[in-house]
């Protein structure tokens, strides 16, 4: 069996299975097999898959957990999502997202950083602006997480700004 078919066969099982966790194994795979509009249904299904687990979590009223496998796959999809909107201009619609995904977790460190992300898109502070001024990549890479979790003085005029909108951070 080719290594390409032998490839799309572990995908299709992950995703039959629901297994987001499984799909980020396979990516750096996918993107040395796949042409580029494979690669694009190969993380829109990874997307369906976590909008599926968001619509599930809402609805049984739960926090997700980082700890587990799944719900922290889930939420890097979905911030992945926002991110994307975010840096095409879709401010309101990364700010929604931002904001969902901020009571989303229960990680306090996760929640706290989305807060931050929101009202950067809340307040129209273009994606460039927030990497530029607001967050701090080279120590959000030091830490080691998916997400921008790390940020420059800048973030404490939003968080200001944040407790002047009655929002708790």
């Amino acid at each position: 069996m080719s290594k390409d078919k032998e490839l799309k066969e572990k995908i299709l099982k992950a995703q039959q299975s629901g297994d987001i966790a499984a799909l980020y194994v396979l990516e750096q795979q996918a993107h040395e097999s796949f042409d580029e509009e494979t690669l694009q249904g190969f993380y829109a299904n990874i997307l369906d898959l976590a909008l599926e687990k968001l619509t599930q979590t809402l609805e049984e009223h739960r926090k997700m957990d980082m700890n587990e496998v799944q719900d922290f796959a889930t939420l890097r999809a979905l911030y992945e999502y926002a991110i994307e909107h975010y840096s095409a201009g879709k401010t309101n619609d990364a700010a929604a997202l931002f904001e969902v995904l901020s009571g989303l977790s229960n990680d306090e460190k996760f929640s706290n950083a989305l807060k931050l992300h929101w009202i950067a898109a809340e307040e129209k502070i273009s994606f460039d602006d927030f990497l530029d001024r607001v967050a701090d990549l080279e120590a959000t890479q030091r830490a080691g997480t998916f997400y921008i979790s790390e940020f420059q003085q800048e973030a404490q005029k939003l968080l200001d700004t944040m407790k002047d909108k009655g929002i708790q951070a």
